[in-house]
């Protein structure tokens, strides 16, 4: 029994540098790759807030409004279709100017309107000019208003460079990622690199020999990933009380399930790549080189 202690401590204190350091590279790639998921999801969210009024003429009547709403909501492009009809227009004009126009006038002189969101794949100056004209030729529509194409045009231009911006942290940190992870492995390794040679001295194949190495450091690597989806899970499950609770509607848990699953897998198939490398290294070396 104190010898099967001894042999679990063995293997735990040779993997314990692999383990920690792999942890951390993944905790900071998977920090990346969910506020790349954030950075997605609020641009949609920003996208779809883009609205256009179709604004009616004043002898249509709230039913021919409502007809021109279901044509609308029928079209790929449209979400959140609302129809304003005039008793809505001319309260919201009351409330917000103080001003009666039904009794200055004698008659309600505003027109009913239709406004909708644009879903965010069409959330550019060409597709929203496109929309607008092709509504201005419906009959009974008088005018269409759009979000300014210049604040739409420059919202886009940021969006896309915070998405090349995470791209090349997100690539960076994947190569440094693996570096570190080879590096570490290959000192892990380097250390039994006379136990290498003394099972290529018994007759010992090459791929028998990789064998425990990848295997070894694929488990570390599978630890690794699960101790980094653990703390960002740690991390989600106390944001709300940390006065975080936006991370819940910008990265709900099936996203964060599906990171922890990438965390995971990649930590494992890095481990087992740089303890591939770092076998093979020792190999080809002859007794004498080991000692370099």
């Amino acid at each position: 029994m104190k010898e099967n202690k001894e042999v679990k401590i063995s293997y735990w204190a040779a993997h314990l540098t692999t383990i920690v350091s792999v942890t951390l590279v993944l905790l900071i790639v998977g920090v990346i790759a969910m506020a790349g998921i954030g950075a997605r999801s609020e641009t949609q969210r920003l996208k779809e807030q883009l609205e256009l009024s179709v604004i009616m003429a004043d002898t249509v009547a709230d039913a021919s409004a409502a007809q021109i709403a279901d044509r609308i909501k029928s079209e790929p492009y449209a979400h959140s279709v609302k129809v304003i009809t005039k008793a809505q227009a001319l309260d919201n004009w009351t409330k917000e100017t103080g001003e009666d126009l039904e009794k200055t006038f004698g008659v309600n002189p505003l027109s009913p309107e239709v406004t909708f969101g644009i879903n965010a794949d069409y959330a550019s100056p060409a597709s929203i000019k496109k929309i607008a004209t092709q509504l201005e030729k419906l009959p009974g529509v008088d005018s269409v208003g759009a979000p300014d194409a210049t604040m739409v045009e420059r919202m886009n231009e940021n969006i896309e460079k915070l998405a090349i911006g995470l791209g090349i942290i997100a690539l960076v940190m994947i190569l440094i990622s693996f570096v570190l992870i080879n590096n570490t492995v290959h000192l892990s390794i380097y250390a039994r690199r006379f136990s290498i040679h003394t099972m290529q001295l018994v007759g010992a194949t090459n791929g028998f020999i990789k064998r425990p190495f990848i295997s070894d450091n694929m488990l570390s690597g599978l630890i690794a990933g699960g101790l980094a989806s653990a703390i960002l899970a740690a991390i989600m499950w106390f944001a709300p009380d940390a006065g975080f609770a936006v991370l819940h509607s910008v990265i709900g848990w099936e996203l964060f399930a599906a990171v922890a699953g990438v965390l995971i897998l990649t930590g494992t198939l890095l481990c087992a790549f740089a303890a591939w490398i770092a076998t093979a290294r020792y190999l080809h070396k002859n007794y004498d080189e080991l000692f370099k």
